[in-house]
């Protein structure tokens, strides 16, 4: 129960305040340029990384995304820089 207050709360102060969603509620912000890299702000941590597979903790599920030649550019607390062919993006709820 608090934790849908809690939501409702913050959703209410992002429509007022009129500040970025993804800052105040913990979301992750995902930039893709076309199939050649993608930029992710706001994961928790990196789980699993391979040349055809890269999977993210974000605080609410999983971020898994697909592909070839992938490569890690950057990677920082809160942010990662992946290159390579990008064929999937997909979020996994847990």
């Amino acid at each position: 129960m608090t934790r849908t207050w809690r939501q409702r709360f913050k959703q209410l102060v992002v429509r007022t305040m009129d500040l970025p969603q993804d800052v105040i509620m913990d979301l992750p912000r995902i930039t893709m340029i076309g199939q050649l890299h993608i930029y992710i702000e706001n994961h928790r941590g990196l789980l699993a990384f391979s040349e055809t597979e890269v999977r993210l903790m974000l605080k609410h599920g999983q971020l898994l995304i697909s592909g070839s030649a992938l490569v890690i550019k950057t990677i920082l607390p809160e942010e990662i820089l992946i290159e390579g062919k990008i064929d999937k993006v997909l979020f996994i709820n847990e």
